[in-house]
């Protein structure tokens, strides 16, 4: 992997740039699993962004003679038990489960990413601090502490994407501290502060570029993560509440009509399991390419 250095780019340097771009790409798209994964995200996405479009039915439509009916031509998983339309509820429901998914994710990787880095780079009493900080939110259990979160700030979306970016901060920020800790040995890092570059320049300017593809693929494999909190969550009653329609909210209140319809339950279960794991391809897969020891 090309380290960059403080130094303008050159066009050498730009060749490289390009040369490492088209070989990282070359290598995700030789991983069979990486591809099926990334293939069903992109049809997931396109559903979730048409849902309004492609949705055979209104996701609110009360039907109460259409109650628990089994799937059919005019409703091809079945209808719950106010009688709307499961295959409706699922479609929308991905709305909510990708948005779930990449906030809170994007949320914890920005302030990882900091806190990693001041800590990595300024050692000290800082990295005591973040480090033990971080160690805290680590060994409190990660569920509790979104559960209590949201009890104490009220079930809602919001709160959701604060629960979940404070559950998730921590390992980020001690993956991105140790690969602080081996860049700022490095003669570029020595080169900068020999020629009295600012601190702050060093650590985003020259440090960051250079964890970016660390930080890709916890990004890839954060999002399941967070959909799978938010799944629980909804489940237990403090994620996302009703009429809105999220996965594991359709899971929670169809498991009680398991043996009358059973796709009312099963159906989003299955869609959480095939989206957590195409997300886990696709990281599996980002691993691989942006891994130089993974290469060979």
């Amino acid at each position: 992997m090309t380290i960059h250095s403080p130094d303008i780019a050159t066009a050498p340097d730009i060749i490289e740039e390009a040369s490492f771009l088209r070989d990282t790409i070359r290598a995700f798209r030789k991983n069979r699993m990486a591809m099926v994964g990334l293939v069903f995200v992109l049809a997931l996405v396109s559903c979730a962004v048409f849902a309004p479009w492609i949705s055979p039915h209104d996701p609110y439509r009360v039907a109460l003679d259409d109650q628990l009916l089994p799937p059919s031509a005019t409703y091809w998983l079945g209808t719950d038990n106010f009688g709307r339309d499961v295959l409706t509820r699922i479609l929308y429901g991905a709305r909510i489960s990708l948005v779930v998914g990449i906030v809170p994710s994007l949320i914890a990787l920005a302030i990882g990413t900091v806190m990693g880095i001041l800590s990595g780079y300024l050692g000290g009493k800082t990295d005591f601090v973040v480090m033990r900080l971080a160690d805290m939110m680590i060994a409190f259990p990660s569920l509790l502490l979104a559960m209590v979160v949201m009890y104490t700030l009220g079930a809602n979306l919001l709160n959701i994407f604060l629960a979940l970016a404070l559950v998730g901060w921590a390992s980020v920020a001690r993956v991105v501290r140790s690969q602080t800790l081996a860049l700022r040995e490095k003669e570029f890092i020595e080169a900068a502060r020999a020629n009295g570059t600012a601190r702050t320049t060093i650590m985003f300017g020259h440090i960051f570029p250079n964890v970016v593809p660390t930080l890709i693929v916890l990004f890839s494999l954060s999002i399941p993560e967070a959909i799978m909190w938010e799944s629980s969550l909804s489940f237990l009653g403090v994620g996302v509440q009703p009429p809105e329609a999220s996965w594991g909210l359709l899971v929670a209140k169809g498991r009680e009509y398991m043996f009358q319809a059973p796709a009312v339950a099963i159906a989003p279960g299955v869609a959480i399991l095939l989206t957590v794991l195409a997300f886990n391809f696709i990281g599996d897969g980002l691993r691989d390419a942006l891994d130089p020891s993974m290469k060979d």
